[in-house]
């Protein structure tokens, strides 16, 4: 689950992490009262999506007035902010953050993740702040200093002294980095997340550091210990489609391509997207309808992969195991009668019931190609695909 940067900092700052003073707001007239109520020579005007890349794509200005806040706030709400993290149509801004301006010195880079290799918490930080760190990555994999935090000690002062030294920040900030990140792997770890990270950390230049811009990223699987973490979510920047599946409990990711993928476990629907590729096809979704979907289920599952416009195929791919393959027949049966199908339907059933379950197929009088094994249902798929 992501958040808003606004709400990041929020986070952050129960955590001792130092931020700009600043406000949300939801139209030109809350931005001018923020930028009056803040005071001062500098403002910035940032667009809250959950998408980075804003100040490339325009969502991002510094402003030397309150008129100029307004101005700019009434030019980046409503607009469709395109970024290298959205896609072509870009991301309606509904909201912006308006901040107090900070004179910088220097941007460095702070960030944690899992690394499931060795099981622990790993902190990231370079002296390229204010860039990706997959570019800084790519390009200059000598300015990543990393940290594999020890559980049972968290972070102590020593290698967020040794770390802060790496990456340039002064003898004199180095009190403040400890909070800064001490606070940050608190936060992390408190807080289930998957993903946290300061970019740009700044020293300002009378030597106090500041996270600039911050993003958190919480494991979903862990969302029903934190009641004020779900109570950030906005769904109004996540996908519709994937709004309505959590609410039948299916998990659906939209994809590119033009074939529907309807499976039953994540490791299978994974696998089938892939033999999808290999056959060259273009998955459109990923769809998990788990270990117990009733016809309901599968129903709802045909409705969402039907709303793509692109969708020229649908392809069933069902191992028996809990879930009985009858059932699925029933509910696949029921569902393209149900919403008309008129685009190609490949299935291939395996396990429990088999038999049964390809009997209710052959029986419904639909047009449904069977398909023997995930190959064969591949390379089904993908030609019916290219004929529709």
């Amino acid at each position: 689950m992501k958040i808003h940067e606004y709400q990041a900092k929020e986070i952050l700052r129960q955590y001792g992490v130092p931020t700009p003073r600043g406000s949300v707001c939801y139209s030109v007239d809350e931005a001018i009262a923020v930028a009056q109520q803040l005071g001062g020579p500098v403002w910035v005007v940032k667009a809250q999506i959950h998408a980075g890349g804003r100040g490339q794509g325009g969502g991002v200005k510094v402003v030397n007035s309150v008129q100029d806040v307004g101005t700019r706030a009434g030019e980046i709400l409503g607009m469709q902010l395109v970024t290298h993290q959205t896609n072509a149509d870009g991301q309606l801004v509904r909201r912006l953050l308006i901040e107090e301006g900070v004179q910088i010195a220097k941007e460095y880079y702070v960030g944690m993740v899992i690394d499931r290799s060795k099981q622990r918490v790993v902190l990231m930080a370079s002296s390229e702040g204010g860039m990706e760190i997959e570019a800084v990555a790519a390009y200059s994999p000598e300015k990543i200093h990393k940290v594999w935090i020890n559980p049972s000690s968290g972070l102590i002062d020593a290698e967020v002294d040794a770390v802060a030294r790496q990456i340039g920040i002064p003898s004199a900030a180095l009190a403040q980095a400890r909070a800064c990140f001490q606070g940050l792997y608190q936060a992390f770890v408190e807080k289930d997340a998957m993903l946290a990270e300061i970019n740009p950390l700044v020293l300002t230049v009378d030597q106090n550091l500041l996270a600039l811009d911050a993003k958190i990223n919480f494991d979903s699987n862990a969302l029903f210990r934190h009641s004020e973490i779900v109570a950030l979510r906005d769904l109004d920047e996540e996908d519709p489609a994937e709004v309505e599946a959590s609410q039948f409990g299916l998990s659906y990711i939209s994809l590119n391509g033009n074939i529907g993928c309807l499976v039953n476990g994540a490791g299978l629907a994974m696998a089938t997207m892939d033999i999808i590729k290999l056959y060259g096809g273009m998955p459109a979704n990923f769809l998990d309808v788990g270990g117990g979907a009733s016809k309901e289920k599968v129903t709802e599952a045909f409705k969402l992969m039907l709303r793509n416009p692109n969708l020229c195929a649908i392809l069933v791919n069902i191992f028996g195991g809990i879930m009985k393959c009858d059932v699925i027949a029933e509910g696949v049966v029921a569902a393209a009668r149900e919403v008309h199908l008129k685009v190609p339907l490949v299935v291939r059933l395996e396990g429990t019931n088999v038999d049964l379950g390809k009997k209710i197929l052959a029986e419904s009088g639909l047009p449904i190609i069977s398909a023997g094994d995930m190959a064969d249902a591949a390379a089904k798929v993908v030609t019916a695909a290219k004929g529709a």
